[in-house]
């Protein structure tokens, strides 16, 4: 069964239809009213799998617990950020939810789309299904359904942006390359891949630094640390603070698979996110060194990463499942007179 059994054509076209004319209409006006509060929007870029959501939903649960009115907003397709603040239960998309309201002649409101759990709001934009369209796309959809809602009048004190770093795409570096944010901040490891797509978050953000925006990263938070330095090492490197060091730990692993929240004050790990939640909020955006490749990968052993691996070329026969033959040239070479 798929998922457009039951689901007449006319009604995927109708979809399709709705979905070009609502890119099509102009975004809504820059406010140009006084400032009567400022948000600070920051975006949280890491490869995937190591551990932003888990990171994200613990540091808006303890920013919430510290009073500070607090929105997560979950950036990735795979809409799986704010399962563990809810306790494993699916939050339902903007994307989706806007598609089905649609169908059914309905507007979306904000109790359709946006939950909340002790003090902390948090939504998803999410994304199509697999090989069904393009997940920045997506995200660029997402956030104009949000402006509709009135996301620019919206009175939090911080919003989290849980992105996906390891996609080049310009719907997830959206908040880098259109201000969107004041500052974003990097979830790595000590391994290389996780240090990769840091680094590229940091090339970002200087690329577009030097095109006039003034987005800046405030700092990198260490996950999975079991103590060998090379996270720390490219914070140093690239000029960047470690907002956080989060040990590779049984206990946090185990509630995290259990969806439960450490971020509580009276948990063990309350005074850690405590640090990391004022560490954020007062790290000021900076202008990175981003690393070449080489100095990158000399942050590791050799042996850990090949980096004494020699690149030999390859030749035509190398290529070929048999001896490559000689033929002869049709080349006409006249004797010089």
């Amino acid at each position: 069964m798929t998922a457009t059994d039951g689901i007449s054509a006319d009604a995927i076209r109708s979809v399709d239809d709705y979905l070009r004319d609502e890119a099509a209409e102009p975004p809504p006006p820059v406010a140009t009213g006084p400032i009567t509060k400022e948000t600070e929007i920051i975006a949280i870029y890491g490869k995937g799998g190591i551990g932003k959501s888990f990171t994200l939903s613990n540091l808006s649960y303890m920013l919430a617990q510290q009073g500070k009115k607090t929105l997560l907003i979950g950036c990735d397709p795979k809409s799986d950020t704010t399962s563990l603040l809810f306790g494993g239960r699916a939050c339902p998309t903007i994307i989706e939810t806007s598609s089905k309201k649609k169908l059914a002649g309905e507007d979306v409101a904000i109790g359709d789309v946006c939950f909340k759990r002790d003090g902390v709001f948090a939504m998803e934009l999410g994304g199509p299904e697999v090989g069904r369209g393009c997940g920045g796309r997506g995200i660029i959809h997402g956030f104009e359904i949000m402006e509709k809602l009135g996301f620019h009048d919206w009175d939090f004190d911080y919003v989290l942006l849980d992105f996906l770093g390891d996609v080049v795409c310009g719907g997830f570096g959206l908040p880098i390359a259109r201000d969107m944010c004041q500052k974003v901040s990097v979830v790595g490891s000590n391994d290389l891949q996780s240090l990769y797509v840091a680094n590229n978050v940091c090339s970002a953000v200087e690329y577009f630094r030097k095109l006039g925006g003034n987005v800046g990263v405030a700092g990198m938070v260490i996950n999975k640390d079991d103590g060998t330095g090379e996270a720390a090492a490219f914070a140093k490197a690239v000029g960047i603070p470690v907002l956080a060091a989060i040990p590779a730990n049984d206990d946090i692993r185990r509630k995290s698979a259990n969806y439960e929240i450490v971020a509580k004050p009276d948990d063990v790990w309350g005074p850690l996110f405590a640090e990391l939640a004022q560490n954020v909020a007062g790290a000021p955006p900076i202008h990175p060194n981003p690393l070449d490749q080489d100095a990158l990968l000399g942050l590791f052993d050799s042996d850990t990463v090949g980096r004494d691996v020699v690149l030999e070329p390859a030749t035509l026969d190398d290529m070929c499942a048999v001896d490559r033959l000689e033929k002869a040239s049709l080349e006409v070479i006249y004797d010089t007179v």
